[in-house]
């Protein structure tokens, strides 16, 4: 059986869209996570939960978001149909 908990980065989390489809929810209740990052070389230095006015996202953003998201799935299926079943 393996690990329980393995430890991510928030670019990670960021890259597979985890953090745009998060926010999507959190956005109907006036929320966000927010990342600090670096625009040169892309690091994280800082997230945070935050009230916000906004909701929800642009189109092009959700294409995007839509898009990442399902590649992300599709590369993990296995895992996750795997892991369901332990």
């Amino acid at each position: 059986m393996r690990e329980m908990v393995s430890r991510r980065t928030w670019e990670e989390f960021q890259n597979a869209k985890l953090l745009w489809w998060i926010n999507r929810i959190l956005h109907t209740f006036g929320w966000a996570i927010v990342i600090v990052q670096d625009m040169e070389d892309g690091s994280i230095s800082e997230a945070y939960p935050a009230r916000v006015r906004f909701r929800g996202f642009d189109s092009e953003s959700e294409g995007a978001g839509f898009a990442g998201l399902t590649a992300h799935l599709q590369s993990t299926i296995s895992d996750l149909v795997e892991e369901a079943a332990e």
